[in-house]
C-alpha cells in the first residue's frame, strides 16, 4: 500500500500527461475544460508527490 500511495503523484502526472496527448494528437488543443483539467492532475501531481515522499519513509 506505501508502494501505491508513493506512487500516487506520478500516476497523477502521467494522468495529466496522458490527456495532453491525446488533445494534441486529436486536434483538440483549443477546449479549456480539457486543458484545464490535464493542468490540473499535473499540478496535484506535483503538489501530492512532494507532500507524500516528505511524510512517508522507509
Amino acid at each position: 500500500m506505501k508502494d501505491l500511495l508513493k506512487n500516487l503523484g506520478l500516476i497523477l502526472i502521467l494522468i495529466g500527461v496522458v490527456i495532453l496527448l491525446a488533445c494534441s494528437i486529436t486536434g483538440n488543443v483549443n477546449n479549456n475544460v480539457v486543458l484545464g483539467t490535464s493542468a490540473v492532475f499535473v499540478v496535484l501531481g506535483l503538489i501530492s508527490y512532494i507532500v507524500i515522499n516528505k511524510r512517508i519513509t522507509d
